[in-house]
């Protein structure tokens, strides 16, 4: 043991990076260091210690990848109003301590046992809707109702109800099985999508979250069909791609409601027939004069002002789709 002490000392002297990180992770506690074992990574990520705590960068250990697992080198991620819930806590998404953030790509560099669609090397975009694969909803292919899943991300955990996240010994949790505001993540493979080579990471990171709600909305929840007038209250992240979602269905009119003159611009380019200032003008009587009422309404801010104003402005037998967060006391 001493002959190989210091042979594991002399390596973290000539690799002082992650390589070296993973030797002094042995040298801390060598007796882990046996069949089956494989070392932490050690690695940079924002810890959110509470409500409203401010995020603190600090140094995490990682473990690797389990069962059904893959370890992700993080590339992009992006600040999704679901971790700003997270931090204000308008909604209890995760215990604390916890590293946020889930709206990611990356490059997977390690597949636990039994990983069999992915492979080192991949580029991925990674999905707070993995699945365990063998529950009823898993059976019926409704993925995004997986309670195993469910279950996990209320415990701040991965679909096996552990965590590989740690700092100084203490577990941290998991944010919706992501955890992406770190150099690395530790992901179901159901939970990570491999993409096209020529697909840039930084753009790919967008898909993760705000793109698939927002076409999936109109697509899968609406279903929004051909020639039909479609209202969409908020442009964001998620509004804008509500936005090109109804084009791409071939909505007849796209009414885009907002407060901001560069995201109603913005709406304009991307598929938008019409948008109303809402701070000008009264946003029900502008959406039904244009349309005469509304096929469908999106509501993408999470508001009960801006939900109630989207109901108002649908025709007879019009669809409202809520779409992100709201507080549902005010609909008690």
């Amino acid at each position: 043991m001493t002959n190989a002490i210091c042979l594991a000392a002399v390596l973290a002297v000539m690799f002082p990076g992650r390589h070296g990180s993973i030797v002094r992770a042995w040298l801390v506690a060598p007796g882990r260091f046996s069949a089956g074992w494989r070392p932490l990574v050690k690695m940079r990520a924002a810890v959110l210690t509470g409500v409203n705590a401010a995020l603190r960068v600090a140094e995490v250990d990682l473990a690797p990848p389990r069962a059904g697992e893959v370890l992700v080198r993080v590339a992009a991620s992006g600040l999704c109003r679901s971790d700003l819930n997270a931090i204000t806590g308008k909604r209890t998404l995760v215990p604390f301590p916890a590293v946020i953030g889930h709206e990611a790509s990356g490059v997977v560099v390690e597949c636990g046992p039994g990983v069999e669609r992915l492979r080192e090397g991949d580029a991925v975009v990674l999905s707070i809707v993995p699945s365990c694969g063998s529950c009823g909803a898993s059976a019926v292919r409704r993925t995004n109702y997986c309670a195993v899943a469910g279950a996990a991300m209320a415990a701040g955990a991965l679909l096996d109800g552990t965590r590989r996240l740690s700092s100084g010994g203490r577990e941290l949790h998991h944010f919706l099985t992501v955890s992406s505001f770190a150099q690395y993540a530790v992901v179901p493979e159901s939970g990570a999508v491999a993409l096209p080579k020529s697909m840039p990471l930084d753009q790919a990171a967008l898909l993760s979250c705000a793109v698939v709600t927002g076409f999936g909305a109109v697509h899968n929840t609406a279903r929004v069909v051909a020639g039909s007038r479609v209202a969409v209250y908020g442009c964001g992240g998620v509004g804008l791609n509500i936005v090109q979602g109804a084009r791409l269905a071939g909505a007849g009119q796209i009414i885009a409601v907002d407060v901001s003159d560069d995201k109603l611009e913005l709406a304009r380019r991307l598929g938008a027939t019409g948008t109303v200032d809402a701070r000008a003008e009264d946003p029900v009587a502008a959406v039904r004069g244009l349309t005469g009422g509304a096929d469908y309404a999106f509501e993408a801010l999470g508001r009960e002002e801006t939900v109630q104003q989207a109901w108002a402005s649908l025709d007879v037998r019009g669809q409202l789709a809520i779409i992100c967060v709201a507080s549902w006391r005010w609909m008690s």
